[in-house]
């Protein structure tokens, strides 16, 4: 599976952006999909997930009520918008995809990463 992350930018604090992340072959249904952001001079951390169907989402403390996470499995895209931007929210944002949902909230579940996109919100 390879992954494209996009929609990254500049937004200003209480703004908000959709990121997406559209992800090759065709067996995008059968992945969970997560979201990870790595902020300058921090460790990557977890943002958001999703399983296979859509049926199971979870977020970080510091996301939830604010970033909401879905998918489109027929057009292979996994979605993160994100609302109510704060200056913290700064950061290169990764998608992942996994086969298992055990522990979402862990990059060890995850076999495929994309590039990343940056966030920027200014204050």
């Amino acid at each position: 599976v390879q992954l494209q992350a996009s929609g990254g930018g500049l937004v200003q604090a209480g703004g908000s952006l959709r990121l997406s992340c559209a992800a090759s072959g065709r067996t995008f249904g059968s992945y969970a999909m997560g979201w990870f952001r790595q902020a300058p001079g921090k460790e990557r951390e977890f943002v958001a997930a999703i399983s296979w169907s859509a049926g199971n989402t979870y977020y970080a403390d510091s996301v939830k009520g604010r970033f909401t996470i879905s998918r489109d499995n027929a057009k292979n895209t996994v979605y993160l918008q994100m609302n109510s931007l704060k200056p913290e929210d700064t950061a290169v944002y990764y998608c992942a995809a996994g086969t298992v949902w055990r522990l979402p909230s862990s990059d060890y579940e995850y076999e495929y990463w994309g590039q990343g996109t940056l966030v920027t919100v200014s204050s």
